[in-house]
């Protein structure tokens, strides 16, 4: 009678291996877990629950169009600021939230690290699959908005996927990195409220990137949220496609990505012992 008991074998990872899918696999169900656990805790014991994925944008959108386009009068050519703002600020909430989780995964999770193996990199990412259910909620209120004004759906739907692909690797790639520094830098947690409210003012949520001058825009395209904002305008709302925009941000977000990866999985074996 043959020996039927599987053999397990445990090596160090390749060379140039930056994240070990088929490892992910084997662990899927404490993934799913830990996503699923995510989105059961932020709304917690709450009287509206699942209502803030559509109050918190909102209140962002009354806000700034008072602000920047009843006062300030921001040029938005030609679109209604009301419109023009809900088509950024609903990718924005999404990747704000989903950066600030992902970079304090580590730090929030250490009660984990250092009593089961599982691959680490489930924590960076965990949030950024979470934070899908608001940004699919509050589709809701961008859906109502677009039905208001009328804007008929054009063939640059069809960009969508690619924008939703791109809208996650951004906090993806910035949560690899910072994940990774927080534990050796517990500065991270401070800083984070700081960056978040700079990056809101480097990115199209306010103004048209067609304000930037002619000579700054490349610098500027290389900004990933651009690609993501101005990406999601032209998308929805029937525009010409931006791809000044969406190109040089596609790029320079793939190399946050694997290059966050790579320092997240350089570093992952002095987590336990750091934290």
């Amino acid at each position: 009678m043959t020996d039927r008991t599987p053999v397990i074998t445990i090596k160090p990872p390749g060379k140039w291996e930056i994240i070990d899918f088929q490892e992910l696999k084997d662990y899927r169900d404490l993934f799913f877990f830990l996503v699923w656990r995510d989105i059961k805790v932020l709304y917690a014991q709450t009287i509206m629950g699942f209502a803030w994925a559509i109050l918190n944008p909102l209140i962002q959108i009354i806000i700034f169009s008072i602000i920047f386009g009843k006062v300030a009068k921001l040029d938005t050519d030609g679109i209604p600021y009301v419109l023009f703002s809900t088509v950024a600020i609903i990718p924005w909430a999404y990747m704000s939230e989903a950066m600030s989780r992902s970079s304090q995964s580590l730090v929030s999770g250490q009660s984990m690290l250092g009593k089961v193996y599982f691959p680490r990199l489930i924590f960076p990412i965990t949030p950024v699959l979470a934070k899908l259910v608001d940004f699919s909620i509050s589709l809701i209120l961008l859906l109502a908005v677009m039905l208001y004004y009328r804007i008929s759906p054009t063939w640059n739907l069809l960009l969508l996927p690619f924008l939703v692909v791109l809208m996650m690797s951004v906090p993806a790639g910035i949560g690899f990195w910072l994940s990774a520094l927080s534990i050796r830098f517990r500065d991270v947690k401070f800083a984070m409220p700081f960056v978040i409210r700079m990056l809101i003012y480097s990115a199209p949520i306010l103004y048209t990137a067609s304000s930037i001058p002619d000579g700054y825009r490349f610098l500027y395209s290389l900004n990933p949220i651009v690609a993501v904002i101005e990406g999601y305008r032209a998308c929805l709302l029937g525009t010409e496609i931006p791809w000044e925009f969406i190109l040089p941000g596609a790029v320079v977000s793939a190399a946050l990505l694997v290059s966050g990866a790579i320092y997240f999985r350089k570093m992952e074996r002095v987590f336990v012992d750091v934290i």
